[in-house]
Formats: structure tokens, C-alpha cells, sequence
């Protein structure tokens, strides 16, 4: 718990998996009453929707893990380069 409060965990990985999944079931619900709705290419819209958004939604928040997992790898390097720390092995 004190890791937390002092910000070494981080909790924006867990909140983009959660917004992630509200996206891909924004996309379908929106794919879904698209195509319910009606109207010129409706159908083409509707079916974009269902399957692109969630691709591009799950693009998007890989991009932003990458953000954090690069921040784990530069701690992990600090942390093995500093003067005094023995190499493992």
C-alpha cells in the first residue's frame, strides 16, 4: 500500500483495460443501432462499427500501455545502473 501513495504502482493500466472494454462495448452498441436504424449504407456503417471500433479502441490502449511499460523498463534500468548495486548473477 505504500507504493501507492507514493506513486510507484501505477493504476492508469487498470482504468485503460477497463475504458478499453467500455469502448469496444460502445462500438458494438453503436454498430448494433445503426444498423437497426436504417438509411442509406446503413447496413456497411453498422457492420464498420462492430468490427473496427473495437480493433481501434484495443490500438489505442496499447499505445497508451506502451506509455507505462516503457516507464517500468527505464525504472528497472535506473535501478540496475546505479553506483553500488551489484549486476545480478
Amino acid at each position: 500500500m505504500g507504493d501507492f501513495f507514493k506513486f510507484e504502482t501505477m493504476i492508469t493500466p487498470i482504468i485503460i483495460q477497463i475504458l478499453f472494454w467500455l469502448g469496444v462495448l460502445i462500438s458494438v452498441a453503436a454498430g448494433i443501432v445503426i444498423l437497426v436504424a436504417g438509411g442509406d449504407n446503413s447496413v456497411l456503417v453498422g457492420l464498420g462499427f462492430i468490427i473496427f471500433g473495437p480493433i481501434l479502441t484495443r490500438i489505442y490502449a496499447e499505445v497508451l500501455i506502451v506509455f507505462f511499460r516503457i516507464n517500468d523498463h527505464l525504472r528497472h534500468i535506473d535501478y540496475h545502473t546505479q553506483p553500488g548495486v551489484a549486476p545480478p548473477g
